[in-house]
C-alpha cells in the first residue's frame, strides 16, 4: 500500500482571496425522524468561508456530520448541535453554519362521516442557522383544502332563483313538486366553482421551544380554513365536504384572515409570513393573498 500523504488542495491558499458567504452542498439525501416517522429527507449543509485565503471548505466533514440525523427525533437542539460540529469542524474557516431539511410529512386523516381514512402529505422544509453563535430556527408548511368562491355561489342562486319563478309561475306551488324540482338538474341548473388551494405558512419559532410542532400548525391551519382536502371517502363523506364547502364560501382574502388569526394563536411561532393560492377554475390565473404578523417585544 502506498503510504504516501494524499493531497489536501482544499487546504492550499486561494489564487484569487475572497471571503464567501455559502459553501456547501444541496440536495443531500438522507433518512430523519420526525414526530416518530422516518421520512426520506434532502438537506442543504453550508458554511461561511470567511478566510479569504483559504481554497476551500472540506464538505466531507459537513456530510459526515449529518449522520447525526438518521438516529435522533429532528428537534432544534439537535439541528442545533449538528451545525456546532459544522463550525468546530471548520474552525478557522468558518462562522456562520446553515442546514436546511426538506421532506413531506406523512398524516394519517380520518374521513368526515364513515370510517375510512387515508394518509395526507405536506411538504415540509426546516431552516436552521448559526451565525455568530446565535441560533436561528424557522419552518416551512404548504397545507392543501379546497375553497369554493363567494361570488360563484351568489350567481348561482341567483340563476336558480330565476329557474324557480320561471317553473313555478303560474302554478300552484306544491310540497312535492317543489322537492322533486329542488332534486332535479333543471332546478339545480347552476353550481359555483371551486378550486384546490394551497396555504404556504414560513414561521419563525421561539428560541425556547423544543419540538418542531408540525401537526399542531397544520391541525390548527386546517381547522381554520374548514374545507381540508380528503383522502379515502364514501358518498356520505363527499356530500359532508360539499356541505362544508358551501357552508364556508371564500375568498382567498378570508383564508389569508383565517390562517392568520389562527397561527397567532399556535404556541411556539413569534412571527409569520403566509401566502394562499387559489387555482382559479375560472381563470387560468391564480387568485392569491399574503399577509405577516410579528409577535410584539415586551
Amino acid at each position: 500500500m502506498n503510504s504516501m500523504t494524499l493531497p489536501d488542495i482544499a487546504a492550499q491558499v486561494a489564487r484569487q482571496t475572497l471571503p464567501l458567504e455559502w459553501v456547501g452542498m444541496r440536495g443531500i439525501a438522507l433518512p430523519v425522524l420526525l414526530e416518530g416517522q422516518r421520512l426520506s429527507a434532502k438537506a442543504d449543509a453550508g458554511v461561511s468561508l470567511d478566510d479569504g485565503e483559504a481554497r476551500g471548505i472540506h464538505m466531507s466533514r459537513l456530510y459526515l456530520a449529518l449522520e447525526a440525523l438518521e438516529q435522533k427525533n429532528l428537534s432544534p437542539a439537535l439541528l442545533h448541535q449538528v451545525l456546532k460540529d459544522f463550525l468546530q469542524s471548520h474552525e478557522g474557516l468558518s462562522n456562520r453554519a446553515y442546514l436546511n431539511i426538506h421532506t413531506d410529512l406523512l398524516l394519517k386523516r380520518s374521513a368526515l362521516i364513515s370510517p375510512l381514512a387515508g394518509w395526507k402529505s405536506y411538504p415540509a422544509s426546516i431552516f436552521a442557522s448559526l451565525i455568530n453563535e446565535v441560533f436561528h430556527v424557522e419552518l416551512k408548511i404548504e397545507v392543501p383544502y379546497s375553497s369554493t368562491c363567494p361570488c360563484s355561489a351568489a350567481l348561482a342562486r341567483q340563476l336558480i332563483q330565476q329557474k324557480f319563478i320561471a317553473d313555478f309561475a303560474n302554478n300552484d306551488l306544491q310540497h312535492a313538486d317543489v322537492l322533486a324540482w329542488l332534486g332535479s338538474t333543471q332546478g339545480i341548473l347552476a353550481t359555483p366553482h371551486s378550486q384546490r388551494s394551497t396555504a404556504q405558512l414560513h414561521l419563525h419559532l421561539d428560541d425556547f421551544i423544543d419540538e418542531f410542532p408540525l401537526s399542531v400548525i397544520i391541525n390548527d391551519a386546517e381547522a381554520a380554513l374548514g374545507t381540508a382536502v380528503q383522502t379515502a371517502v364514501k358518498r356520505a363523506d363527499e356530500q359532508a365536504f360539499a356541505l362544508a364547502n358551501g357552508q364556508n364560501l371564500m375568498f382567498c382574502e378570508d383564508a389569508a384572515r383565517r390562517l392568520n388569526l389562527a397561527l397567532r394563536r399556535t404556541p411556539g411561532i413569534s412571527a409569520f409570513q403566509l401566502r394562499v393560492i387559489h387555482a382559479e377554475s375560472l381563470h387560468a390565473h391564480d387568485a392569491v393573498a399574503e399577509s405577516h404578523w410579528q409577535r410584539e417585544q415586551a
